[in-house]
């Protein structure tokens, strides 16, 4: 459906037909998944007047909208877009308004709200991979493909940034449940319109079961995705711990954390504009040594400013590793399991950030910050370690199991044997 311009550019992206309507609306219904989070956490708490609970709540609700993410983007590939995110929509939306009002007002019963939360994520519609997938149907140039998916990672990036901060703002008016009736809305109208652009794909036909090639196709960039997703939480804490530790002001974190979005945002930037020669298995797993590294480097920071640049230094390899995996998902998943694919990169991003966050609570304070720097950094270096070695007989290569273009096509370099967000 895409043009192919010698020199695709992010403002040629938007100029595919019906890419900003479905962008826009999509990154609409997005939102909801930036604001929700810290309104479930402050709503739960003032209305159970326990943050144990308030935490348990949060975690119900993350982990079945996380583990359950690949069972709905399979109904999405087998029914369509259309058919399948409205009930997801809706029902997550219902949901969610029954929560806020369970939240509304204190002395709500806890075991009330934790079903509520679980039973709403087990419906939360998945929209980021399912706007991915839309992406490799509407462009079809390798290097506008790349432009998309850094342009749409970017994008996400800046709704987790402004989605608390949008929370932050309404809780001046209104109570924390707002918020949660806020994320309801914002992902039932965004969904609406998106389902409403003409190029949706419609029902696939009944597949079957995915050939083990395709399978192994996506571990490497599963695997990558864990891995980042283990470090980048970590950091989060140990960032903490350092200013802590040194007796700064804890109202510094939020800028250091904010130098690594930056360093994120401007990386995913310039991933999707570089004309990238090497395969995009090679680039993924350069992408993930390179974090390692510089969050291993990190933990040597003697002071605030230095830890600042390394982070934002670290933030710059964050956003293309994940954009390359999400591309090297798409490209092995077979014709019809798009959705599905980047719904497993998605599972590892979190399910990586659930356990690094566990693992840096249990070491901080047990053993000295810079080993800590370095485990996180190594936890990244290993998984772009497993994810270059080589299958022998049967393994992956770049498209396979696709009908649309070869490997060398889909990475603007030479087609190599045996692709994150």
């Amino acid at each position: 459906m895409s043009t192919h311009p010698s020199r695709p550019s992010y403002a040629a992206v938007l100029r595919v037909p019906h890419a900003r309507h479905a962008f826009t609306a999509a990154l609409t219904a997005r939102l909801s998944y930036g604001t929700v989070a810290l309104a479930v956490l402050l709503s739960v708490s003032r209305a159970t007047g326990s943050w144990a609970v308030s935490g348990t709540v949060l975690s119900l609700f993350g982990a079945t909208t996380v583990f359950l993410m690949p069972l709905r983007a399979s109904l999405i590939d087998r029914h369509g877009p259309r058919r399948a995110l409205l009930p997801m929509s809706a029902l997550y939306g219902a949901l969610l308004s029954v929560l806020a009002a369970l939240t509304w007002r204190p002395g709500a019963p806890a075991a009330l709200v934790a079903v509520s939360a679980a039973l709403a994520g087990a419906c939360a519609p998945p929209l980021g991979p399912t706007m991915r997938a839309l992406w490799s149907e509407l462009v079809e140039d390798p290097g506008l493909l790349r432009r998309a998916y850094s342009l749409d990672g970017v994008a996400e990036e800046l709704l987790y940034v402004c989605g608390p901060a949008l929370v932050g703002a309404l809780m001046g008016i209104a109570p924390p449940a707002a918020g949660i009736l806020l994320s309801a809305a914002l992902n039932v109208a965004g969904t609406c319109v998106f389902v409403s652009s003409p190029v949706l794909p419609g029902p696939r036909p009944a597949r079957r079961r995915a050939r083990p090639a395709a399978v192994r196709g996506l571990l490497p960039p599963v695997a990558v995705a864990l891995g980042v997703g283990l470090a980048l939480s970590s950091v989060e804490l140990l960032v903490m711990a350092f200013v802590t530790e040194r007796s700064h002001d804890p109202a510094l974190v939020p800028w250091v954390l904010g130098a690594l979005s930056a360093g994120s945002a401007l990386g995913g930037l310039a991933n999707g504009a570089v004309r990238w020669r090497t395969t995009a298995r090679a680039r993924l797993c350069r992408f993930a040594a390179a974090l390692g590294l510089v969050l291993a480097l990190a933990g040597l920071a003697r002071d605030l400013w230095t830890l600042t640049a390394v982070t934002a230094l670290a933030g710059a390899f964050t956003a293309p590793a994940l954009t390359t995996a999400y591309l090297l998902a798409d490209e092995t998943a077979a014709e019809g399991s798009r959705t599905r694919a980047g719904a497993w990169v998605n599972t590892g991003v979190n399910a990586g950030s659930s356990a690094g966050a566990l693992a840096a609570g249990l070491l901080i304070g047990r053993v000295p910050l810079s080993l800590c720097f370095a485990l996180a950094g190594g936890a990244a270096l290993v998984t772009a370690a497993a994810a270059a070695v080589r299958p022998h007989a049967g393994g992956w290569s770049h498209g396979s199991p696709r009908s649309r273009g070869t490997g060398a096509a889909r990475t603007g370099g030479a087609a190599a044997p045996c692709r994150r967000r």
